[in-house]
């Protein structure tokens, strides 16, 4: 295949790239990929402003990364006009609020509070914080989540929950972590995998003394909830550049191959944006 790739199959790859840890400077440091995000924001395609939120999104985990993001030509500006669009999904403006609002404390004394552990280093709970209280992070761990398929069919389950509003795979150890309305219960989430047949979730959650335990979720009949209708697909697997299921959230050791991408991206948006 020669054809040039589509504005959304460019940012699908930024984003899967973006959320391996390993690629996240890189990105940023690179003179065309950042400022290609960000002109990605303002795209007519509400799926390609949702995925380039995601990838941005993962980039400000890496803390040494957001006083240069909060600084690039239109950033912030690209940031307000996704929340004030009156036509951008509920969700979609949740999460380019949160991320302002991350990136709006870079290099103040607000942000050089304790982290508790390395900046770029990934955690079970993303950066958006317990201090926002619109939104909240639930991590699942999915007996059967065993390959690209059935990485797909929990995908379409979640995208259905109304306030699901992004979620990446740990595939290596059969874990999801998402992040949803702070409205919704986690229940809903299980209940959604569950109706795949083929999987089971239980919620992951850490102790006082950091022991991880597994919390199954009760079997009384599904959680009644809203479906979605207003929020952008993911790609599809079968669309997406991204050719090893594994490569965005669990595979270590792809810096180098996602570094060489980079250039490619980074030609694509050249070609496609600047004049």
């Amino acid at each position: 295949m020669t054809a040039e790739p589509d504005a959304l199959a460019v940012v699908n790859q930024l984003r899967d790239l973006a959320a391996d840890p390993l690629n996240r400077r890189a990105i940023v440091q690179d003179q065309g990929c950042l400022p290609g995000l960000i002109l990605f924001l303002d795209h007519p395609n509400p799926q390609v402003v949702y995925s380039a939120l995601l990838a941005v999104r993962y980039l400000a985990e890496c803390r040494a990364n957001r006083e240069k993001m909060k600084g690039e030509l239109g950033m912030m500006l690209s940031l307000q006009n996704v929340m004030q669009k009156t036509t951008t999904p509920g969700e979609t403006k949740l999460l380019a609020s949160e991320i302002y609002e991350l990136l709006q404390v870079a290099g103040t004394a607000e942000e050089d509070q304790p982290e508790g552990g390395a900046s770029c280093r990934r955690k079970a709970q993303f950066f958006l914080g317990t201090t926002n209280k619109r939104a909240k992070t639930v991590v699942l761990h999915i007996d059967g989540l065993d390959d690209s398929t059935r990485r797909s069919l929990c995908e379409e389950a979640l995208l259905k929950i109304k306030g699901v509003i992004s979620f990446t795979f740990q595939m290596a150890v059969k874990r999801c972590v998402v992040r949803i309305r702070s409205d919704l219960k986690a229940e809903a989430l299980g209940s959604a995998i569950a109706s795949t047949k083929v999987m089971k979730a239980q919620q992951v959650v850490k102790k006082e003394d950091g022991e991880e335990v597994l919390i199954p979720f009760q079997e009384d009949g599904p959680v009644e909830v809203e479906q979605n209708t207003d929020l952008p697909d993911y790609l599809p697997e079968e669309e997406s550049p991204s050719q090893d299921p594994d490569k965005a959230v669990s595979r270590v050791g792809s810096a180098q191959e996602g570094v060489g991408w980079l250039s490619t991206a980074a030609n694509f948006l050249s070609r496609s944006f600047y004049w």
